[in-house]
């Protein structure tokens, strides 16, 4: 049986700050009520919820309008990484989200795991378009150029 719960904070997936959501309980047990992001609605914690989701609204503002900025600042940037390849071109291994995390911090441009549109790890060389997922939407491109760098053969 589900549950009624007035989220305080976000939560990925779930819902917003303000929204009254219904969730297993074992989840609100577990999660929700430990990492106080939400409460169990009632008349109470629902005079609370106007409050909460002006606050959002506020926010979401201040987030887009940062994420926008980051974008802007991104503008369709080139990231340049080197691997390894075989003598017929073909890379050892592949290129993932920590590889590209790597590559962000270097610019200096802190994102997160899950900003990182990556479905699976790139396993060719060349140049692949990819995107950055930011906060309230709003999504930057930006292109991988994978080079391919020849092993000194031993002889």
């Amino acid at each position: 049986m589900k549950q009624q719960y007035l989220l305080i904070s976000d939560v990925e997936d779930v819902g917003r700050s303000g929204e009254v959501i219904s969730v297993k309980p074992g989840f609100a047990r577990n999660y929700l009520l430990p990492q106080e992001k939400a409460v169990p609605a009632n008349e109470h914690t629902l005079r609370m919820q106007a409050r909460l989701q002006e606050e959002r609204t506020k926010q979401a503002l201040i987030d887009r309008k940062e994420a926008e900025a980051l974008a802007a600042k991104l503008g369709g940037m080139t990231l340049m990484i080197k691997v390894k390849v075989d003598p017929e071109g073909n890379m050892y291994g592949s290129v993932g989200y920590s590889d590209i995390l790597d590559l962000f911090s270097k610019e200096g441009i802190q994102v997160d795991r899950r900003n990182i549109g990556l479905n699976k790890p790139i396993k060719t060389i060349g140049s692949h378009a990819l995107t950055l997922k930011l906060k309230e939407g709003v999504v930057c491109p930006y292109t991988l150029q994978i080079v391919g760098e020849q092993e000194k053969t031993q002889g």
